[in-house]
């Protein structure tokens, strides 16, 4: 009794000093907006402050907000973060700003980036890899949530040094190699996100009123968080997770405690001594407990524990009796002992070595027992809870099962009567679906397959499970329940949407709609030479072959007594040397056939 109040007092004093220091859950959150060489964006900025106000409302242990960072900063940032993050359970980096891919590889933009050649983006910008190294060290889950999708102006005016180089619209996919990570992309990969009308982007909006949900499953949270995205932007963003969590739930915040009822641990007072045994995790702790609760499942889990804390001074033991042996061959070795003894010592420290390894698999061995008993403790604690839960749920199901019927109750206004013939529930459903523009024209009374495919649109993009086989009241109330449109509006070619209407796509002069509903500029057509042309221009070839050249002036010059004059068509000069005679000889004659 007395080593156990020892045990409990320094445990308690243990716990009030530890949680000053202990940070399990820290946040980095990071807002570019006052770009030096392209347009402000006005969003960013704001963005953090409003996810920074969202982890602080969750109780994370530390956050730190950034905004309009250079370089230098940007990087002393997620340094600073990593050395955080070693101690840490839950790590999230959160960007807003401009971002870039650049052969595969994503890049954040700090804003006195000015990226002239696409060569800069190595030196002016921080790569995504730099976020994803700073997360790494925490136990529990690594989130990065990236706002950076926005269409990129860098992209427009940078030069390309090299021809083939690569520079994507919006940032490359992602594939984490670390376990327990997560990217979140604002937009999809290969598209842009919007920087949003409003004060914040829809991203960062769905993200505050999503991921603090109590107990709320980290996917399925962003699982909302893309619905709400499509939904606000008429279906244009689509966000994208990236990586992968195990089995067990991962909540930004956990789920609150029943209010009333029971503790989920079948022994409550025992429970509460495991789990300070637990975090103190001595020899000596688990002795403690072992001396007040000798039997029971949480004796047998204070036992592997200290079967874990065992195999570990066995393997320090057999790591420093390793080390000394491979000191004494050294020291043998430099002092160029006999052979024997430097064998003698190789032998011994070899045996050491194989010691170490042995201990080293036993110690693997009693870890993966106690992890595999520690999990089985946490599934039937939570077990426990769920029925407690349950149990509570029934009873205030009984206790409040008037008001839930009333409530059930179709009102006048919003629900068919009773009495609705299967016809008139149809018509009222197709009116509800063309209204939430699932449905393009009314199909009458009857449930058609056409309606059956148009209440499969609705649950596609509403996110619901309605039977489609028939018309319900469960369904039109579903339907009624969204306040706009719900299907995304699909137009005819050489139409655009807008709003809640298909419209004629009008080209300027010159100009026609192609197959990818663009403008584009309309080719001027090149003459092409007919087969009539063709055959004349033949003709007339012909007949100017057939006709016998007529002479022409050559352009040569003969001179005699008399004076010179040109050469006579049809005739030409042939020097004198040919001829026989002396006098002919030397000069030039005119010859004509």
């Amino acid at each position: 009794m007395g080593a156990f109040r020892w045990f409990s007092l320094f445990v308690s004093i243990w716990l009030m000093c530890g949680s000053a220091h202990a940070e399990r859950r820290i946040a980095l959150v990071i807002g570019n907006s006052a770009y030096k060489s392209v347009p402000k964006l006005s969003n960013p900025a704001n963005d953090a402050a409003l996810v920074g106000g969202m982890f602080k409302k969750a109780g994370f242990d530390w956050i730190d907000i950034r905004t309009d960072l250079n370089a230098s900063e940007m990087r002393k940032a997620l340094r600073d973060f990593g050395g955080r993050a070693r101690d840490a359970e839950v790590a999230v980096v959160y960007y807003a700003g401009h971002g870039i891919e650049l052969d595969g590889t994503n890049y954040l933009i700090p804003t006195d980036a000015s990226l002239e050649t696409d060569s800069d983006v190595l030196d002016e910008t921080v790569a995504l890899d730099r976020a994803l190294f700073a997360v790494e060290p925490a136990k529990q889950l690594r989130l990065i949530i990236l706002d950076a999708c926005r269409d990129n102006p860098f992209a427009k005016t940078m030069k390309r040094t090299v021809a083939a180089r690569a520079i994507g619209r919006g940032l490359a996919k992602v594939e984490p190699t670390s376990p327990n990570t997560m990217i979140a992309f604002a937009a999809k990969a290969g598209s842009t996100a919007s920087d949003g009308d409003s004060k914040n982007s829809p991203f960062a909006a769905a993200l505050v009123e999503r991921l603090p949900t109590p107990g709320l499953d980290l996917r399925k949270a962003f699982g909302f968080v893309r619905d709400d995205v499509l939904k606000n932007t008429s279906y244009k963003q689509e966000p994208y997770v990236y990586g992968s969590l195990g089995g067990d739930d991962v909540a930004i915040v956990a789920a609150k405690p029943a209010a009333t009822g029971p503790q989920a641990s079948p022994d409550d007072a025992i429970r509460r001594n495991y789990e300070l045994a637990l975090q103190l995790g001595t020899r000596d702790g688990w002795t403690a407990f072992l001396s007040r609760h000798a039997d029971g499942f949480y004796a047998d889990l204070a036992k592997g524990q200290l079967n874990k804390i065992a195999a570990e001074e066995a393997r320090a033991a057999a790591v420093e009796k390793a080390r000394r042996a491979e000191d004494d061959k050294a020291r043998l070795a430099a002092d160029r002992a006999k052979k024997t003894d430097q064998d003698k010592a190789a032998a011994i420290a070899k045996a050491a070595e194989d010691a170490r390894l042995a201990a080293e698999k036993v110690k693997q061995v009693e870890e993966a027992k106690t992890a595999a008993a520690e999990q089985r403790r946490k599934e039937i604690e939570a077990a426990v809870l769920k029925a407690l839960a349950d149990k509570q749920a029934a009873e205030k199901k009984v206790s409040f099962e008037t008001d839930q019927k009333l409530a059930a109750l179709p009102s006048p206004a919003s629900s068919p009567e009773p009495t609705q013939s299967p016809q008139e529930l149809a018509k009222a459903v197709h009116s509800e679906l063309r209204r939430v523009g699932c449905l393009a024209n009314n199909e009458g009374s009857e449930w058609s397959a056409k309606s059956q495919r148009s209440l499969t649109l609705f649950n596609k993009y509403a996110g619901t499970k309605l039977n489609t086989a028939l018309a319900s009241s469960d369904a039109l109330d579903a339907i009624k329940a969204r306040s706009g449109r719900v299907c995304p509006l699909v137009c005819d070619q050489g139409f655009k949407a807008d709003g809640d209407a298909c419209v004629k796509i009008a080209c300027r002069a010159g100009y026609r709609v192609n197959d990818d509903n663009e403008c584009e500029k309309v080719q001027d057509k090149k003459p092409v030479a007919t087969r009539e042309d063709a055959k004349k221009r033949d003709d007339e070839r012909r007949k100017v072959e057939a006709a016998p050249a007529k002479p022409q002036a050559t352009g040569q010059i003969v001179c005699g007594q008399g004076g010179c004059r040109p050469v006579r068509p049809g005739c030409r000069l042939q020097p004198t040397n040919m001829y026989a005679d002396a006098w002919r000889r030397g000069g030039t004659v005119e010859v004509c056939n």
